[in-house]
């Protein structure tokens, strides 16, 4: 029978907190489409999490919420720049250039998941033209597709240019609570100029649902109908917002992500294959031919090869000592 336990941190079930959370959001009748009191508090403690006076949504989909915030920086004749593979690039089936009617996604590179400053340069001083996408916002992921972490003052340097120019920022944090698990300042991000931040629910332990926050109030207006027309108003919209409410109440939002970060050190402690990138978030990325690959597979475990080659194990809240411990000794039984 196949292990699923690090082929993914979308494979591990929702954390108990969330789960109570919804069972108690689940009594009498309550008002629809996020108007309810427990998508009111579920704001308040987003908010308080971030330090900021913010609007917060609550959606479905890391997805959609991606690229509706994409699709609300950026015309259809215009690009966001992200790195060339970060998830909206690589992962999402078109779907920012879909909700977006055409906006394009203009690839950047970097080390480990994240862009290299001196590559935006270029696409931002290319002359604006008719016969090519021109840039108008810029997508960040933190923790990176890779696992690293960006620093504030990294994300600074990276959104400065851009913000000089009048274009919109938008964060991918489908694995923000890693990054602030590893030491990233969460309450920083009011500061750097981000317009619209993704705050990842899923992958942190809860049922299906992300936060969308919208620093820019300005861009709020009509932004229940952007998502209604995408299918990410939900009605019964306290069961999206009330895993927030149980995983931020106690601190279990980070606490559960700490733990993921933990288990992605062990396993890199004790993992026989080359590390290809720095673990300092909750994945793994090694260098694995496809015969042992197969191997590891054929003994019960199931992970992916990733983008740039590298096998990938994620880790996840629910990751425990002893699974890492079982993986760590078929690894070294097929290296």
């Amino acid at each position: 029978m196949a292990r699923y336990d690090f082929a993914s941190d979308n494979t591990a079930p929702a954390a108990p907190e969330a789960m109570a959370a919804i069972v108690a959001a689940n009594s009498g009748f309550a008002s629809g489409y996020g108007s309810d009191t427990v998508s009111a508090r579920a704001a308040d403690l987003v908010r308080g999490l971030l330090d900021a006076d913010a609007d917060v949504r609550f959606v479905t989909s890391g997805t959609a919420a991606n690229a509706i915030c994409c699709a609300t920086l950026c015309q259809p004749f215009e690009a966001v720049l992200a790195h060339e593979h970060a998830h909206i690039a690589t992962d999402e089936t078109g779907a920012p250039g879909f909700f977006g009617h055409g906006l394009r996604i203009a690839g950047l590179p970097g080390p480990s998941g994240k862009i290299d400053p001196s590559g935006l340069a270029a696409p931002l001083a290319a002359p604006d033209q008719p016969h090519w996408q021109s840039p108008a916002a810029l997508s960040l992921t933190n923790a990176t597709e890779y696992g690293t972490v960006y620093s504030a003052d990294a994300l600074q340097a990276l959104i400065a240019p851009v913000k000089a120019r009048g274009y919109g920022v938008h964060l991918d944090g489908a694995r923000l609570a890693n990054a602030a698990a590893a030491g990233f300042d969460l309450k920083a991000i009011k500061t750097l100029g981000v317009d619209l931040l993704v705050i990842g629910g899923t992958k942190a332990g809860m049922t299906p649902t992300e936060a969308i926050v919208l620093f820019d109030k300005s861009l709020t207006r009509r932004f229940d109908a952007r998502l209604k027309q995408g299918g990410q108003l939900p009605s019964k919209g306290r069961f999206y917002a009330a895993p927030f409410i149980g995983m931020l109440e106690d601190g279990a939002f980070v606490r559960h992500a700490g733990h993921a970060n933990g288990m992605a050190r062990r396993l890199a402690e004790a993992m026989p294959f080359r590390i290809n990138h720095p673990v300092e978030a909750n994945a793994v990325f090694v260098e694995m031919d496809e015969a042992r690959l197969a191997a590891l597979h054929a003994a019960g475990w199931f992970v992916y090869r990733f983008l740039d080659g590298s096998v990938r194990f994620m880790c996840s809240w629910a990751t425990t000592e002893s699974a890492v411990d079982e993986l760590a000794d078929a690894l070294r039984r097929i290296a």
